[in-house]
């Protein structure tokens, strides 16, 4: 009778691996201001979306002071209207805070806010800044990041909002500060075939890739006038270089002979505080690697 039931249940076993397989995987990538979600990792967001998973971008605040000559309220709706147009561009809900840029603090109705966010869309994968960073708003933006994790499960904070059942995986966007510690490539994604589509949701952003960040570079001058050139100069301006360390993570997770022909890519370290999966959870998390 018991090994009656047991082929029973066996014979279902690929119905339910099946199943497993087709489930959503939830990402949700934020930033601490409108256009660091798509420059970090836009790329890795088409690749989940190609496959047809959910990724929403967040901004922690509204971008009001990043500009040379316009500020305030009319930069932050300036700012949100690129940021939605971005999301179209992307294929994704962008959700921009209402927090003043430049003056981010971990405060805790915004850790509330970001546990209610990552609750809501029922995450899988979080990915934001490190505390290494030159702008004080992704500091405390990473100090934000990594004070919700773990906290998304528990029950009696933000009771608001139902609590997760697993803890997701945090991750954290790339960067070149060596201190305390140097950014690890854990995770690297192949985006070559995603990169022109990140570069066209980018280029949404025009008062910070083509006004404020070439201004503050000492490189407005050199900012081209059609949309075709500018597109091609901002992708020769955001791609990361291929290093060692990137190089020998690719070569782990796509193989030796896919990573000789990869152009364009976007790496990630895993954070501590959240869920710590070994190489088969990627794999499952992250569909587009390599098998």
């Amino acid at each position: 009778m018991h090994k009656a039931i047991f082929i029973i249940l066996l014979s279902f076993l690929p119905f339910f691996i099946a199943l497993s397989q087709d489930e959503k995987i939830n990402v949700v990538i934020i930033g601490s201001h409108p256009d660091d979600p798509d420059k970090q990792a836009g790329g890795t967001a088409l690749e989940f979306l190609k496959k047809g998973h959910n990724v929403v971008f967040v901004s922690l605040t509204n971008g009001d002071a990043g500009h040379q000559t316009l500020g305030g309220r009319e930069l932050a709706e300036k700012r949100y209207r690129e940021a939605q147009e971005a999301g179209r561009r992307f294929g994704v809900e962008y959700i921009v805070m209402d927090n003043p840029d430049g003056k981010l603090v971990p405060a805790l109705e915004i850790r509330e806010e970001i546990i209610r966010i990552i609750r809501r869309y029922n995450a899988d994968i979080v990915i934001g800044h490190r505390t290494s960073a030159l702008h004080p708003d992704r500091r405390n933006s990473a100090i934000l990041l990594q004070d919700a994790a773990y906290m998304v499960i528990v029950p009696n904070i933000v009771p608001d909002e139902p609590p997760l059942k697993v803890n997701p995986l945090f991750l954290y966007f790339e960067d070149n500060f060596k201190k305390p510690l140097p950014f690890q490539p854990d995770i690297v994604i192949d985006i070559t075939g995603s990169y022109e589509q990140k570069i066209f949701g980018m280029a949404a952003h025009e008062t910070q890739f083509f006004q404020w960040q070439p201004w503050i570079a000492n490189t407005l001058d050199e900012v081209p006038d059609t949309e075709s050139e500018r597109l091609e100069w901002l992708a020769g301006m955001s791609i990361s270089p291929l290093t060692g360390a990137k190089y020998e993570s690719l070569v782990k997770w796509y193989g030796r002979e896919r990573a000789a022909n990869v152009r364009v890519t976007e790496s990630f370290e895993i954070c501590e505080y959240g869920r710590q999966p070994d190489a088969g959870e990627i794999r499952q998390l992250f569909p587009m690697l390599g098998n």
